[in-house]
């Protein structure tokens, strides 16, 4: 951003409506249509079953956001951002796009009633702060676990660069989604199994990734939620961005069914963001308000400081042994049986 304060609120009124253009450019995949090479406007207008001027229009918007580029003759090309919504991109951000267009974007316009009030927009809208809404709608469980894949990629290999699991025989990863944070744990460590365990809807979506990564003959998948007894026995218990989607009580139910399932000399590891103890105008701070803010709109939780965390795990069986940050904004918080 600018360093001029007032363009700095001009910047976020044009950059958030700007958003929903990026938005309408992943649902119309006009990245996969340009893969291919350059287009005309009445080209991709057919294609996409779009009206040729208002098309033209928008793709000059996505211009700015180098999401495509103009050539000499009219034509439109794939910008730099842009490759970042073709769907066979192994880094792509498309379902991350469709799923804040299509699910996300209304629940923020809900933020100044949740403010006044304190509940959630989701609970207001849909009438609860989980995630049951995915059990009854596939193509929104679709869209969700894809956005979670493409979010969880990038820091799963951190995870798997930063944390040394010598020594360890099974990973629990709980609440895993699709399984990418397992899958690139396991591909690292060779001589170690896995355990996946998260709602049906998500397991399923698992074993075609597992297998596509040569890990399903080291990876149990267990259709369950982490709310009810999870699997025993597991060396490390796993969960990425799981606690910060609840409040203390809920949150404090998850990590005590860790406690029970896990053995002595177990570990648990939560990865997730630290709130720093005072924030300033940096890109990684807005990313951990934004999660924030995110949580509290939707399923209640909240990003906790390094004093939160240490309470939130005593009061659930476990002693908070380190906090090793990994970049991307987030930390490995390591934690035993007290």
């Amino acid at each position: 951003m600018t360093n001029d304060p007032a363009q700095v609120i001009v910047d976020l009124l044009e950059l958030g409506a700007l958003a929903q253009a990026a938005y309408v450019a992943a649902e119309l995949r006009l990245a996969d249509h340009l893969a291919g090479g350059p287009m005309q406007v009445n080209e991709l207008a057919c294609v996409t079953s779009c009206h040729p001027p208002s098309l033209h229009r928008l793709l000059r918007a996505l211009v700015t956001l180098e999401i495509c580029t103009e050539q000499g003759d009219g034509a439109f090309a794939l910008g730099r951002s842009g490759s970042f919504l073709r769907a066979d991109n192994a880094d792509s951000l498309q379902s991350r796009l469709l799923w804040f267009g299509r699910n996300q974007w209304a629940v923020w316009s809900q933020l100044l009633q949740t403010v006044r009030t304190g509940e959630g927009a989701r609970k207001r809208m849909t009438g609860s702060d989980g995630f049951e809404m995915l059990e009854r709608n596939p193509n929104a469980a679709s869209t969700f676990n894809m956005a979670q894949v493409q979010r969880t990629r990038l820091v799963a290999k951190e995870v798997a660069r930063h944390y040394d699991f010598s020594g360890v025989r099974t990973i629990a990863d709980v609440g895993g989604g699709h399984g990418v944070l397992l899958e690139t744990v396991l591909r690292a460590n060779p001589g170690v199994r896995g355990v996946l365990v998260d709602r049906p809807h998500a397991v399923a979506g698992a074993r075609v990734l597992v297998e596509q990564a040569g890990v399903a003959d080291r990876c149990e998948l267990v259709p369950g939620d982490f709310f009810d007894p999870l699997p025993a026995g597991a060396d490390v218990y796993l969960l990425k961005n799981i606690i910060h989607d609840w409040d203390d009580e809920r949150a404090s139910r998850i990590l005590r069914n860790c406690h029970v399932a896990m053995p002595d000399g177990g570990r648990l590891l939560l990865v997730e963001h630290v709130l720093p103890a005072r924030l300033d105008a940096s890109a990684s701070h807005r990313a951990i308000v934004h999660a924030d803010l995110a949580m509290m709109l939707g399923p209640g939780g909240k990003e906790r400081n390094e004093h939160e965390f240490r309470e939130l795990l005593r009061c659930s069986g476990f002693a908070l042994a380190g906090i090793k940050p990994i970049g991307l904004g987030y930390s490995i918080l390591e934690a035993r049986k007290a």
